[in-house]
């Protein structure tokens, strides 16, 4: 192996350690690596663009509009609602929620699939008397194990499968290839699931429990008629960079001020709401020209039209992680305000300003309406519940689900191509209004098709370089070229990489090494590909390793620890049984 091929190592390695152990998101880390290869030459224009224009990353945007159209015509609330139903027990829960939850995700993104179902979730565990910590890790779950039953069932599937036509300019495989190892797979997940998450699982206050009553975190003051704070400024008026709190609305003749700025001027009779320790109430009331609001619906309790109150998760891409609430500049940088904040199903009490965002935090918000909009775009946060969403449009429910099943009918059938169904299907899903263009926009995740995107060109870089060979020599040697020991080593790698980087990047790096590994023992590539799907999406031991474990991290009230007790025994069922179903569905020599 020439220079070329160790500099490729050593970018990888970088890769993966930077995706480990920094706050960068992957699409800025992989695309750094793709712009160091190209520089080098390791790779010319054409292999670090290849990604770009590759029939599986175009086909993953498409699917991204079918699902925002399934979600913006309430398709997916309208199966939920006829098969929830009202089970006596937690067994039977799962069992309702299980049933739906798996074919949904099986031709649907798994992520606008949760988000729509979390809020729902959250209302029928209340109605039924089951503890939303019983039911949400299952969700999850069962929405990861239902992508792996179709090629289009998660955008992992499908970038493996554009990948392996580019690197071997074979034809691809079909719709269902993948269900033969993956329904016995997930029958299995379901039973560990119904069976024994009962027992694993905490009963536990989720943080939308916490949040339900907002006046405990909140209090009152009001500005007094023809006293000495009329006219001046919030700033001016010492009511800026106060150290237990902060003030978060403004009542104003029946009207709300969100997100207070510091220039914002006070008057006779306003009601001001304050976020934070509610002891500070006295400190408060010690400023001349504030007095004790009278005895009326709190304000935090009304509706208003100019405020929107969202419960979010904290994604791992979110800038202010690390930072301290008021250092971040939150209100400014969102124009939000933290309303309060849970952690490892906890609220966190005392001063809000102080706190350092992390991963996974359950974050109350008080936004203008604007900031729901920006951050299906932005994805600072993951937004789990919008306690004032605007109703879908049911009416074209049923269309959408006739789009969805025309894509997968043509392209089962051969009529034409996947690529070519879901581009259609994309289509007439806007045209018929399905879902809006703003709404088609929304939902191309641009972190994610970058990061596909770059992961392409590196793993061009490790075939074309000769890297990928030459780790493939490594773990032959290791496994002494047993067919079965080289299949679960494989598997095994891609399994431990998804748990700590994205599961894109974790397949399309490891695909080029399979594939070196199948070619130099002359093995069939088909079963080797198969264990690299369901390893990529079988990521169960953190919330940090799939979207969707975030999610629900927060709304069911986990700590960390609830997932490696539920995930490390799913992941270990998982992978003996498609290790084991495997060869006997597909030989693994040619």
């Amino acid at each position: 192996m020439d220079w070329q091929g160790w500099l490729t190592i050593f970018v990888i390695a970088g890769v993966l350690l930077t995706l480990i152990f920094s706050r960068f998101t992957p699409d800025m880390i992989l695309m750094l690596a793709l712009t160091l290869l190209s520089a080098a030459g390791v790779l010319d224009s054409k292999q670090a663009l290849a990604g770009f224009s590759n029939e599986g990353l175009v086909t993953v945007a498409a699917m991204f509009i079918i699902a925002a159209g399934i979600s913006s015509t309430g398709g997916v609330e309208f199966v939920i609602n006829t098969l929830l139903g009202n089970p006596k027990s937690v067994r039977g829960a799962l069992f309702r929620l299980i049933l739906p939850l798996i074919p949904l995700s099986a031709f649907l993104n798994n992520t606008p699939v949760v988000a729509t179902m979390i809020p729902a979730v959250t209302r029928w565990s209340k109605r039924i008397g089951i503890a939303p910590s019983k039911l949400m890790i299952p969700l999850s779950y069962a929405a990861i194990l239902g992508g792996t039953l179709t090629l289009i069932g998660t955008s992992t599937n499908l970038v493996i499968n554009g990948q392996y036509q580019a690197l071997t300019h074979n034809k691809g495989f079909a719709l269902f290839d993948i269900t033969w190892v993956s329904l016995p797979v997930v029958l299995t997940g379901i039973l560990f699931m119904i069976i024994f998450m009962p027992l694993i699982l905490p009963n536990r206050q989720s943080a939308a429990e916490q949040f339900a009553d907002r006046k405990k975190f909140t209090f009152e003051v009001a500005v007094a008629q023809n006293g000495p704070l009329e006219g001046v400024t919030i700033v001016a008026a010492g009511l800026r960079n106060l150290q237990r709190i902060y003030l978060a609305e403004i009542e104003r003749h029946g009207s709300i001020v969100t997100a207070v700025s510091s220039e914002e001027k006070l008057q006779g009779g306003d009601r001001l709401v304050f976020v934070g320790e509610t002891s500070a109430i006295f400190d408060i009331l010690r400023i001349n020209g504030l007095v004790p609001s009278e005895n009326q619906t709190p304000v935090i309790e009304k509706f208003a039209p100019e405020r929107c109150l969202v419960e979010v998760v904290v994604s791992q891409s979110c800038d202010s992680l690390g930072k301290a609430i008021r250092d971040s500049h939150f209100r400014d940088r969102y124009g939000a305000v933290v309303l309060a904040v849970a952690r490892d199903g906890e609220a966190i009490q005392g001063n809000l300003g102080s706190i350092e965002l992390q991963p996974g935090d359950v974050l109350l918000l008080e936004a203008r309406p604007a900031f729901v909009t920006r951050q299906r775009v932005q994805k600072d946060f993951l937004l789990i519940n919008d306690l004032q969403e605007t109703r879908p449009n049911h009416q074209r429910a049923k269309l959408a689900w006739i789009l969805l099943l025309g894509v997968i009918v043509t392209a089962t059938s051969g009529v034409t191509s996947m690529l070519n169904a879901a581009l259609v299907g994309a289509g007439l899903m806007v045209v018929t209004g399905c879902c809006s263009v703003a709404e088609a926009r929304r939902s191309l995740d641009l972190t994610v098709l970058i990061s596909i995107a770059a992961s392409f060109a590196l793993g061009n870089a490790l075939q074309s370089s000769g890297a990928a060979g030459f780790i493939a020599q490594q773990i032959l040697a290791l496994a002494d070229g047993n067919p079965w020991v080289l299949l679960a080593l494989s598997y095994l790698t891609v399994s431990l990489l998804t748990e700590v980087i994205t599961n894109n990047a974790a397949a399309l790096l490891m695909l080029p090494i399979v594939l070196a590994i199948t070619g130099s023992e002359n093995l069939n590539p088909e079963p080797f590909v198969f264990a690299t799907m369901i390893a990529a999406s079988a990521s169960f031991a953190t919330p940090l390793g799939y979207q969707t474990n975030l999610m629900v991290y927060g709304p069911g009230g986990y700590h960390f620890k609830d997932f490696m007790r539920a995930g490390v025994p799913m992941n270990i069922l998982v992978g003996i049984t498609t290790i084991s179903l495997i060869p006997f569905i597909w030989p693994l020599q040619n």
